[in-house]
């Protein structure tokens, strides 16, 4: 109620300052939240409902050729080979992708910040441009590299007398290859990560560390590596959601072949959904994946939390 010069009472008007404080925040964090349920929890609510439908080609275009299938997508998933080695296919891209962008991305940082001249500078724009670099460039100038009879890779193995590589069209070699690309393109912006947390040690830990007779080494292992953690375990929780993901690189170069070789499980799912307009069995996957991925990421976290507690 307002006095009689028409102004509120002081408690009223620190009630509502302090409902302003408290609505601040959620001012601020409403609109990123209402994009995240709209573009992130929302596709996985309907591509769980669709993964109980047969929905195809034919079901977009009238809705009475839908039907409720019930778990029989998810029961035929787990029965079809093709969804099964395009799991072994991603698990060994991860087995082999994730340490090596770990440890290249930790090393390429590390010489980074050893100095902060301009040739320093330059090689940090250097690392990081294959993380903004269109991935259609990449594969042209990778699809280039990797030609069996006019590609530079070939012709150097050739000037030395080395006999020439099918670098895209043979299962195992096709592997490495596709991988070889994704490494050296996610390794830039890992490497900018690790860069910063570097430079966020304290200088006295070093200088404490050399007072005590400690070299280079033992600098690394036991002042730089140990506060890396949360860095560390950053860079691995996404790189692993990366991968399990993993798509751009196998598509474009050899679209998941040769003989299925390449073809991850995102590959797969966008073959199923897009290529042959199973959208049911193609959203029964998508489901399959994310619940793989949720397993994966909260192990992953409750492992650097039980380690960073002990």
């Amino acid at each position: 109620m307002r006095d009689d010069r028409g102004t509120l009472p002081a408690t009223k008007l620190r009630h509502r300052s302090a409902i302003r404080r408290r609505a601040v925040p959620y001012v601020f964090v409403g609109p990123a939240l209402l994009l995240l349920l709209a573009f992130g929890v929302l596709p996985i609510v309907v591509a769980g409902f669709v993964s109980l439908t047969d929905l195809d080609i034919a079901g977009l275009a009238n809705r009475d050729n839908v039907s409720f299938v019930g778990l029989e997508n998810y029961r035929t998933l787990l029965s079809d080979g093709d969804f099964w080695r395009s799991i072994r296919v991603t698990l060994a891209f991860i087995v082999i992708g994730v340490p090596a962008i770990i440890a290249i991305s930790l090393a390429i940082a590390f010489g980074l910040a050893q100095g902060t001249n301009r040739w320093f500078r330059a090689l940090r724009t250097f690392y990081f441009l294959p993380a903004i670099t269109a991935i259609v460039a990449i594969s042209l100038v990778w699809g280039l590299l990797y030609n069996t009879q006019f590609g530079l890779l070939n012709y150097l193995l050739d000037s030395v007398g080395l006999p020439k590589v099918n670098w895209l069209s043979d299962p195992t070699v096709a592997k490495f290859s596709v991988g070889i690309v994704a490494v050296w393109r996610a390794t830039g912006l890992n490497s900018i990560i690790f860069l910063a947390a570097i430079q966020n040690i304290p200088q006295e830990y070093y200088d404490a560390a050399a007072l005590d007779g400690a070299g280079e080494w033992q600098k690394f292992r036991y002042v730089t590596f140990p506060l890396l953690r949360f860095a560390l375990m950053f860079v691995t929780v996404t790189t692993l959601i990366a991968w399990l993901q993993f798509f751009d690189e196998p598509f474009v170069l050899t679209d998941g072949g040769p003989v299925g070789a390449t073809t991850s499980v995102s590959l797969f799912i966008y073959r199923e959904g897009f290529s042959r307009n199973q959208f049911g069995y193609a959203s029964a996957g998508t489901v399959a994946l994310f619940c793989l991925i949720l397993v994966v990421t909260a192990t992953q976290l409750r492992l650097f939390r039980r380690n960073d507690a002990s």
